[in-house]
């Protein structure tokens, strides 16, 4: 009884802070956006606009959920629920700091991976069960989008993990002690930046949802908390996969210098500004850049980032061979 006790209330110090965090992640992306575009943003409810949020949730939380007559319902609505759901366990192996974690599994990147990839069934039910040919072409969009660009993350993870000698998320952090991992994979940084925008189906790749020709791609029919939960999910997973770069590039918890001063900042502090500093570059891109078309994202993924990824990997492989470098 009192592990399961201590397990719900990990869970709950982990999920609520998360929720709050997309809440007002929503209301810092309108306030960067409309300053880089000489805009007010939210300024109405609350002090300088922070219950927003609030307000929005509240909206959709009482508005009324309509479904399509032609809709299979069950996997409608279970579509959803999926993805809300995969994005929250996907925390579950993050390490806040030194032992402080859910799950500390060793095959920690494995299992990111398997829950991004589930992430596809949520997005597919979404788009076939609402019986709309519109939301339908925007699922398979966005399915092939995710599919194609986490193969160059995955190659892009293989580079962090042969350079630190384990899928432990804890490990690769501690490997990182020296020097961040950004160094030395600067060009394998960059794509995984790039490639996380259209994982997580951002702007300039934001092709499942674009309103010249598919309204609002894979979840158009949706409305009230159906759709929030939609929302949190995207929102959640940007957030995860700024974490997951903190990790890999940034050292996660570690301050940038091993200093007196720099030790007497709390670690999650360091691993919070990081995460703000993925999720600023989400906000940024989405103001500036214009969207691509379908076929220069496949192009750009298949074409660009993979054969990039493949032969940076070899070539990490083989510094690491030559010079007798490879971790134990």
């Amino acid at each position: 009884m009192i592990f399961i006790l201590v397990t719900v209330l990990k869970i709950l110090s982990i999920v609520v802070p998360l929720l709050i965090s997309v809440a007002y992640f929503t209301i810092a992306e309108r306030k960067i956006m409309g300053s880089i575009q000489r805009r007010r943003g939210p300024n109405v409810v609350g002090y300088i606009g922070l219950l927003q949020p609030l307000a929005d949730g509240l909206k959709l939380f009482v508005k009324e959920t309509t479904l399509p007559t032609s809709a299979n319902t069950g996997i409608f609505l279970l579509a959803p629920a999926l993805s809300f759901i995969l994005s929250l366990i996907g925390w579950a192996i993050v390490p806040f700091a030194e032992g402080i974690v859910v799950c500390d599994l060793n095959l920690g990147i494995l299992y990111l991976f398997a829950i991004s990839s589930l992430n596809v069934y949520g997005i597919l039910f979404a788009g076939w069960s609402s019986n709309s040919k519109y939301a339908y072409l925007g699922a398979l969009r966005s399915a092939a989008q995710m599919i194609s660009y986490e193969i160059s993350i995955g190659f892009t993870a293989l580079n962090v993990v042969i350079c630190a000698g384990s899928f432990n998320l804890n490990t690769i952090v501690l490997a990182q002690q020296k020097i961040w991992f950004i160094v030395p994979l600067l060009p394998i940084f960059i794509i995984f930046y790039i490639s996380m925008l259209a994982e997580t189906n951002r702007h300039p790749f934001d092709l499942p949802e674009a309103e010249a020709e598919l309204v609002s791609g894979y979840n158009v029919e949706y409305s009230a908390m159906s759709f929030a939960l939609f929302f949190l999910s995207e929102y959640a997973n940007m957030l995860l996969m700024s974490t997951f770069a903190a990790i890999l590039f940034l050292g996660g918890w570690l301050p940038p210098f091993d200093n007196f001063l720099f030790n007497l900042v709390p670690s999650t502090i360091w691993l919070s500004l990081k995460i703000a500093t993925g999720v600023t570059f989400f906000i940024v891109t989405r103001a500036t850049l214009p969207r691509y078309r379908y076929d220069q994202l496949m192009h750009l993924g298949w074409k660009c980032f993979l054969p990039l990824t493949i032969g940076y990997f070899i070539f990490t492989v083989s510094i690491l061979i030559s010079f007798n470098w490879l971790p134990n």
